[in-house]
């Protein structure tokens, strides 16, 4: 690693190696944030597989233990497996970030492999993997259109922070990335990726105007790195078009594609490439794929003039439209909270789970090893687009938005301490025809009043397009289909009526100026109160009560040097509890005892028999004792759960008692009185015993026998 370039960053040096390590890839870059370390590489195919009509592009987030200084913790697999949700989540930030900036003639395989190497438990590894990417494409001899800057920005106590290290991060009510390059002198922006607290639009614009000059510096580095070390771009050629095709073609769909496209539905659509590829196939068997390409692109050009020219979206609707709107909460009568949110053609239907404090999703991976009470999960299957295709496990995409649609909702849901339930949301996406990630979310919301929890506030998505010819756009609120496929933008925001809770922007093109950013928030701002009053209509706030069939969980404060007691030896004491009352028990180590059953008569009566377990036993305190053991000085009789007394022999009966056994048995309920504790908690007992009755004579003195 002969090359080095250094920049200070938020008070921190970004530190690039470029060298031969990686020789046999494209380009590659060791780049370093602190003790955060980095590995990119960029590897493109030789040459375009035989018949692909599209741009393959992939990109791995690879996290490492040893990065972290950790052993894998599974007990048989030390090995890394499967990436976690973060590294899926951190490898499409990449993705959506890098990928609008290849040629589109550009058919050859490409792969991003980002590696971390060192985590300094400050300095989050993925956006030097975003800045590592793009050094890595610009050095390198693959097409593409870069550099971009990539910085995350938090804000504590009103004070805007670049790049905050994890502990800044618990702190603030922003946390954002921005993504952008530089065209004629202008930052354009490329990628945003945020989480809020429910913050204003206005805090969204102030935190974009505090990232630009640091963009700006980034760029102007990358600039620098790629001016003495870049390789030749690899020329790229477009193909033979065959212009007596495309003629024919143009005539076919001169007076079908607007009828078939506009209002009619993707059966006439289906019909007419069908038509289309039965030409081609009996005419020109070997253009078959650039047919399709044909119709594709006169399908943009009509979509993009009829919203230019004359304001009309493919269903009809105006351009700051929402599609009709329907909710409902309470579809299954057995689960604990359900919600259905319709938009369109767009249904997504939301089911929550109650569960004990010990059902958390317990997180281990390179970054984060810890407790998760609250997750939503995305499932898209095919029938929701009319498909047939296998099942398989959720995709990149359906951790994606299950993810975004989580990191939306989050900020609203009740404290563990003022609500101690793990709470788990799915989303099953019925029928998709566009921002159905966003209709995740407000069937979310319903689902989650439907059960009672008490959330701040319901929360509802929306997602505005952009169309542009080159030189002018409209802005789309509610995007469909047809207008996410052809158009430019994916603008998802998502918040309360108090403020937004997260943001997620991919473009198509290399970038959209600011003022796209201040149009697009406002837009989603309207929308989303729109919906907020539709949900409103259904179900204003959550249930004052909790679903009838979700468990209930009473909590108990015990001395931290009891748990010994309540858990007993080998988990005697705790497993007898839980197996009499049907419940489960969670203790934390400070002393925090959670009891979860079905029925709250069972958690209720685990609760007492803890009481009495830890609760302190005096001098003079008169019991019912239960004889547990017999031995041949004395009997020991359990006072309460897990407590017992010894009862000495001299102690049974006011004369002396030959045999313990002649005066209790094993399993006799007898009262005793507590006479003495001594240092080390051993209770010593008295049998209660009462004077025999002495018979009366009548003459005020007694008989004597």
């Amino acid at each position: 690693m002969d090359k080095k370039f250094e920049l200070n960053l938020g008070g921190r040096e970004l530190k690039t190696a470029v060298g031969n390590l990686a020789e046999q890839s494209n380009g590659s870059v060791f780049l370093q944030y602190g003790d955060t370390m980095v590995l990119a590489t960029a590897v493109m195919a030789d040459q375009e597989i035989e018949g692909q009509n599209f741009f393959p592009l992939t990109v791995n987030y690879e996290e490492k233990f040893y990065a972290a200084g950790k052993i894998r913790g599974a007990r048989y697999i030390k090995r890394e497996a499967r990436p976690s949700d973060e590294a899926i989540c951190n490898a499409r930030l990449i993705d959506r970030a890098i990928r609008p900036l290849f040629p589109e003639n550009l058919k050859r395989e490409v792969q991003i492999v980002v590696t971390i190497l060192s985590w300094d438990n400050q300095n989050e590894p993925d956006v030097v993997g975003l800045l590592a990417s793009s050094i890595a494409l610009s050095i390198s001899d693959i097409p593409w259109k870069g550099p971009l800057g990539a910085v995350r920005v938090g804000r504590i106590d009103g004070k805007f922070i670049i790049n905050p290290t994890y502990d800044e991060q618990e702190k603030s009510d922003i946390d954002i990335v921005f993504s952008a390059i530089e065209r004629n002198g202008e930052l354009m922006l490329n990628m945003i990726e945020g989480g809020f607290e429910e913050v204003g639009e206005q805090a969204v614009q102030e935190a974009w105007e505090f990232a630009k000059s640091h963009l700006e510096a980034l760029i102007r580095f990358e600039k620098e790195i790629a001016g003495n070390i870049t390789k030749e771009k690899i020329p790229l050629t477009d193909a033979a078009k065959n212009t007596e095709l495309k003629e024919k073609i143009g005539k076919m769909l001169k007076d079908k594609l607007e009828n078939a496209f506009f209002k009619k539905g993707k059966e006439k659509m289906q019909a007419l490439r069908e038509e289309i590829a039965e030409f081609v196939k009996e005419n020109y068997p070997q253009e078959i794929d650039y047919a399709q390409q044909i119709l594709e692109e006169e399908t943009e050009k009509l979509m993009q003039r009829k919203v230019m020219e004359e304001g009309i979206r493919p269903d009809g609707r105006k351009i700051d439209e929402i599609r009709k709107l329907s909710c409902d909460v309470g579809l299954l009568p057995r689960t604990h909270g359900s919600g259905l949110f319709c938009r369109g053609l767009t249904k997504s239907l939301s089911i929550l789970t109650l569960g004990a404090p010990g059902d958390v999703q317990l997180l281990e991976g390179m970054e984060i090893v810890g407790k998760k009470r609250f997750m939503h999960h995305y499932n898209f299957p095919p029938y929701s687009v009319g498909e047939v295709r296998p099942i398989r496990g959720p995709g990149r995409r359906e951790i994606g938005h299950g993810m975004l649609a989580e990191k939306a909702v989050l900020p609203v849901i009740p404290s563990s301490e003022n609500f101690p339930y793990t709470i788990r949301i799915v989303s099953e996406i019925l029928s998709s025809n566009g921002s159905s990630s966003m209709a995740s979310i407000c069937s979310s919301s319903l689902a989650l009043m439907d059960a009672g929890v008490p959330i701040k506030a319901p929360v509802a998505g929306i997602a505005i397009g952009l169309v542009t010819d080159g030189k002018d756009y409209k802005l789309l609120t509610d995007i469909q289909g047809p207008e996410d496929h052809y158009g430019k933008m994916d603008f998802k925001v998502a918040g309360t009526r108090q403020g937004i809770t997260a943001i997620q922007m991919d473009i198509k093109i290399e970038g959209v100026p600011e003022r796209i950013l201040r149009e697009a928030l406002e837009l989603g701002k309207k929308a989303r109160f729109q919906i907020l009053d539709k949900i409103k209509e259904v179900l204003e706030k959550p249930r004052p009560e909790l679903s009838p069939y979700a468990p209930r969980i009473l909590v108990l404060n015990i001395d931290s040097e009891k748990i010994g007691k309540v858990i007993g030896p080998g988990g005697k004491m705790i497993n007898e509890i839980i197996d009499e009352c049907g419940v489960s028990i969670d203790i934390e180590e400070t002393g925090q005892v959670f009891i979860t059953a079905e029925k709250e008569e069972a958690a209720k009566k685990a609760a007492s028999w803890i009481k009495n377990i830890v609760r302190e036993i005096k001098v003079g305190e008169v019991f019912q004792g239960k004889i547990k053991r017999i031995l041949d000085f004395g009997a020991f009789a359990e006072l309460i759960p897990g407590q017992e007394g010894m009862i000495h022999i001299s102690k049974l009966a006011p004369y002396r008692v030959r045999k313990v056994e002649d005066v209790v048995k094993v399993g006799d309920i007898v009262p005793v009185k507590v006479i003495g504790i001594d240092e080390q908690g051993r209770i010593d007992l008295s049998l209660i015993y009462k004077e025999p009755k002495k018979p009366y004579n009548g003459r005020g003195r007694t008989r004597k026998r």
